[in-house]
């Protein structure tokens, strides 16, 4: 008698081959038969009408804080992830000095908009080198498995103290062979890779460049020769791509024999960019070279509203001067007082964010439950200005105080510049791309991005309007079974024998994200934005269900790759 049987779902199994009505056995964790008539079982769930897909693999997560107090790492469990991989960008808190942890934080903060009273407070650092994190995360209860990489930063500060959180500072020929022999010992332990950033958006909380954004030739090599050594990992990269970079990047890749993945998307000053380092990583591929680029499925959106992190009068002395009152106060003031909301619209500052937001309205929209993440440029703030002679910031603050002041604006800060899709569809057409840029954990009340699974099977695969749709089986394929082998994860990403019983049973006529809000969940009281999703009938880590009807069950069967 089997442990599970899903029976008669429309099974889409992650290797790209047609979806098939069938049953799928599980036991002991992993899926023992797929097809008919497999017998009886302990429990048995009627998948007729339903999706049945293996669990979504997100290799692009900033969970490293998280996973220490939320077991659930939401919101991706709540969109089908069941495997989540995080340290990437070159940022995380291990190793780490028992004095050193503020730097982590400030840097942490800067990078990925994670409140540092939040990673103050949730955050315990009860480890100092990287394999004691891994035994911290090992033990800590979880629901989807997780793994995490060895970040640059924390490592190079580790190693050069205070010299080392300058990007500019050389380390010498021992702090490199340090840092070296630290990564191969935290790979050794179970690390899945090295990360480092090299771009120059990641910034401190106080404004400093991120400490590995201009490491040389010597201290590339020093790491490569770390992960040559292990014979473990991938080598993860964040970078602007500028002249001569994929170069350094391809040298230490080769160096080391292992995998290197690199974040690809398009950005609106240089919208060509993404095509010349698309480019240069396939000749790297056809030269031998394992190579990969993490790829989105919809804008990198920022999100603006009276209670997020930036709205479009952050920089307004009207606003700042009730910025300190609690969300229900101050949208009370705004409310009641309306000659401090003709202040806002009218009395504009001249400043760096003004300007910045004004140039951001022709590709910035209201959000509501029929936003697609995929809208025409008629419909910005700045199109509805032009059209009815009212002010930008009138019609934004407007909105913003709509559905009692908890309505978001969504700039289509990236992976847009033409106001439409085709772009990203490329990308995710390329077969050396995987499924990333989700940032599941991080920029927390910015940007909201984690329901990435969600949105690439409900948007691409059945609701597109402004172009062609992609089938089914090719979107499961790319964020299960290639985001899974991306990253050296061959048990996973395949409901087939022998494979683990990562399984979704999606109601997918049901499928779509629920409108983003704020929520005040974090520790410390901190606030993030949160994007659920309606249509997991269930998730399943290694045959456990963790979701029933998009609400966690309460099991914890989730463990740490090693």
């Amino acid at each position: 008698m089997h442990d599970l049987i899903i029976r008669q779902g429309n099974v889409i199994d992650g290797s790209g081959s047609a979806a098939r009505i069938a049953d799928i056995a599980v036991d002991n964790g992993l899926v023992t038969a797929v097809g008919n008539g497999l017998g009886p079982a302990r429990r048995e769930v009627d998948a007729e009408g339903s999706l049945v897909t293996p669990g979504f693999v997100d290799v692009h997560t900033h969970y490293d804080g998280q996973a220490t107090w939320d077991p659930y790492l939401t919101p991706s469990s709540w969109h089908g992830v069941t495997t989540a991989i995080f340290g990437n960008c070159g940022v995380g808190f291990a190793p780490v000095k028992p004095d050193a942890s503020p730097f982590l934080i400030n840097l942490m903060e800067g990078v990925e908009d994670i409140p540092g009273s939040v990673l103050a407070e949730g955050v315990k650092f009860n480890w100092e080198s990287f394999p004691q994190f891994l035994d911290v995360l090992d033990e800590a209860p979880k629901a989807i498995d997780i793994g995490a990489q060895v970040p640059h930063a924390p490592l190079r500060f580790y190693v050069m103290g205070e010299r080392g959180a300058d990007h500019t500072s050389i380390p010498s020929d021992d702090e490199i062979a340090r840092m070296g022999e630290l990564l191969e010992q935290s790979l050794n332990a179970g690390a899945l890779g090295f990360t480092t950033s090299r771009t120059t958006k990641h910034l401190t909380r106080d404004g400093r460049n991120t400490p590995s954004l201009s490491a040389g030739e010597a201290e590339l090599r020093g790491m490569a020769l770390a992960m040559r050594r292990a014979g473990r990992g991938v080598l993860e990269v964040n970078s602007d791509f500028g002249p001569g970079e994929f170069e350094i990047l391809r040298m230490a890749a080769e160096l080391s024999g292992r995998p290197l993945s690199l974040l690809l998307l398009q950005v609106n000053n240089a919208p060509e960019l993404w095509r010349r380092t698309q480019a240069q990583m396939h000749a790297a591929r056809a030269d031998g070279l394992n190579v990969n680029a993490q790829v989105g499925c919809r804008p990198i959106v920022i999100m603006m509203g009276l209670e997020t992190t930036i709205n479009p009068f952050s920089s307004h002395p009207a606003w700042t001067g009730m910025a300190h009152l609690p969300p229900a106060q101050r949208f009370e003031r705004l409310s009641n007082d309306s000659e401090l909301r003709r202040a806002l619209v009218t009395n504009l500052p001249d400043d760096e964010h003004t300007l910045r937001v004004r140039q951001w309205m022709p590709r910035t929209y209201i959000v509501d439950e029929q936003f697609d993440y995929e809208p025409a440029t008629e419909l910005s703030i700045g199109a509805q200005a032009d059209r009815t002679g009212r002010s930008v910031w009138e019609l934004a603050l407007e909105a913003m105080m709509s559905n009692g002041g908890k309505r978001l604006l969504a700039h289509t800060f990236e992976n847009y510049s033409a106001g439409n899709l085709e772009v990203v569809r490329e990308m995710l057409l390329d077969d050396a791309t995987i499924m990333g840029l989700g940032d599941g954990g991080a920029h927390v009340c910015t940007v909201c991005d984690e329901g990435a699974p969600t949105y690439l099977l409900s948007h691409w695969g059945r609701d597109r309007k402004r172009g062609e749709r992609l089938p089914l089986e090719f979107l499961v394929k790319k964020h299960t079974r290639d985001s899974a082998l991306g990253y050296g994860l061959s048990d996973r990403g395949l409901l087939a024998p022998g494979y683990r019983a990562d399984i979704n049973v999606i109601d997918f006529d049901r499928l779509r994200l629920r409108e983003a809000e704020v929520v005040y969940d974090l520790p410390a009281g901190g606030k993030r934005l949160m994007q659920r999703a309606d249509g997991y009938r269930h998730t399943f880590v290694a045959g456990t269900e963790i979701v029933h009807d998009d609400e966690h069950t309460g099991a914890l069967p989730g463990r740490l790759l090693r």
